[in-house]
């Protein structure tokens, strides 16, 4: 199998889950060591462009890798799933080894404003929110509010704001206001819950030191959401639910992100994804975030239109990664949905660790995370390791001590890691632009 990427903690995931199915892959990465090639289950990385960089060349190396026939599909494993959709024509190749949805498809659920649009229409519930068209559109769902970029990816491009002038200079930053911040990809995993967490702003400056200006950067607010953070992952074959898996997070990694996962069965998520997955015809993985409380409310925040981190979904007998390859090469697909089961816990040591690193920014909070998940304790007890299992994959260890080892020393260095990981992945509007010929 070829992966799109490499950096990503999915793709590791990916390589974990195919490989323990005697399944052995190869990585397209514009990086020599990729966090997917630490495994004895990653068979070559093979040198590309950055997608983000150079989307043409991207993926006409794509094509090359295909045409030599050493690869029996292509997986999207993060971002790349919306320049393979935008791509298709650079990809011949690709006929009968890839399985992602239509360009249209993702142009209604890539940015969070065209998601929000959507499940507006499908009475899909959601927190209030409100497309910012000028400062006086802050106010329209009250504070606290979450200040969203419409394409952001891994935390970034999502703030909170506890107040007007706290909205108002998130919305400045992340370049809503014509300045030159940047939004990022895709959303972050708990983008709209209380914990206060962001992503940081950038801005570049020119030759002279004066900071350029840009168009104003599409953003939303949306109000905050109670409850427990869960995601919906589904497959799809042209709108008809293939598979599906709820999880819970239990454990709390960089950007918000879910460390440490329950699977859970909730009806009335796979429900509503269904009808996402009717509504788009969506061909692939179709992930989503949501806030579920005790009274059973969902309320929906984001869309990730591809398999997002499929360890939990395959440990509760939902394998994502072998069911999209036999959907994108013809093999046998099941006739009824599978659902995976519920009270399955596993964890990502080394994304704990970061997460601690981030939220609590102390040596001593990621020795704890690391001692409550080597010895199973509190939520974590019987979880198993999804991203690095040691045991049966030790090249894993590598890059797992690395990580650590990189935030014991300095706890602040996990937002050089997320940085140097996005910067391989990310897929921004100005990236389809330069695949389609227009102004970046």
């Amino acid at each position: 199998m070829l992966l799109s990427e490499g950096s990503s903690l999915t793709a590791r995931e990916f390589v974990a889950v195919l490989g323990a199915r005697g399944i052995d892959v190869e990585v397209a990465s514009p990086t020599r060591r990729p966090l997917a090639s630490f495994s004895r289950w990653c068979r070559a990385v093979r040198p590309v462009p950055a997608p983000g960089d150079d989307p043409v060349g991207y993926l006409r190396a794509l094509d090359a890798l295909l045409a030599a026939g050493r690869c029996t599909a292509l997986l999207a494993t993060h971002e790349q799933a919306w320049l393979l959709a935008a791509g298709e024509r650079y990809l011949p190749h690709a006929r009968g080894r890839l399985a992602v949805a239509g360009a249209g498809a993702f142009e209604r659920v890539q940015s969070k404003i065209s998601f929000a649009a959507l499940c507006d229409e499908l009475g899909i519930p959601q927190p209030a929110w409100h497309e910012v068209g000028c400062e006086a559109d802050l106010d329209r769902v009250g504070y606290p509010v979450w200040v969203k970029a419409a394409y952001s990816t891994a935390g970034r491009g999502v703030r909170r704001a506890a107040t007007r002038a706290e909205a108002v200079s998130a919305w400045r930053a992340l370049g809503g206001a014509g300045t030159a911040g940047t939004a990022g990809g895709i959303g972050t995993a708990g983008a709209s819950d209380d914990s206060g967490r962001d992503g940081p702003g950038e801005a570049r400056a020119g030759a002279t030191g004066r900071t350029p200006e840009r168009a104003p950067v599409k953003v939303m607010v949306q109000a905050p959401a109670a409850g427990a953070y869960r995601q919906v992952a589904a497959l799809f074959d042209r709108g008809r639910l293939i598979a599906a898996a709820c999880s819970q997070r239990i454990g709390l990694g960089a950007g918000g992100s879910a460390a440490s996962r329950l699977s859970v069965a909730d009806p009335g998520a796979v429900d509503a994804v269904v009808r996402l997955g009717r509504e788009l015809e969506w061909h692939g993985g179709l992930t989503c975030d949501y806030f579920a409380n005790r009274g059973g409310r969902r309320l929906f925040i984001e869309c990730n239109p591809r398999t997002t981190e499929p360890g939990n979904a395959a440990a509760a007998g939902v394998d994502l990664p072998s069911l999209t390859i036999a959907l994108a090469t013809g093999g046998p697909l099941p006739r009824a949905p599978l659902i995976a089961r519920a009270g399955v816990r596993t964890r990502s040591t080394m994304a704990l660790a970061l997460g601690a690193a981030e939220t609590r920014g102390t040596r001593r909070a990621v020795v704890g995370a690391l001692g409550r998940a080597l010895c199973g304790r509190g939520p974590l007890r019987g979880s198993r390791e999804v991203l690095t299992p040691v045991l049966r994959d030790p090249p894993g260890l590598v890059p797992a001590l690395a990580a650590v080892g990189a935030v014991l020393v300095r706890p602040g260095a996990v937002a050089d890691l997320a940085g140097d990981a996005v910067g391989a992945y990310a897929i921004t509007p100005a990236t389809i632009a330069r695949l389609n010929g227009g102004p970046a």
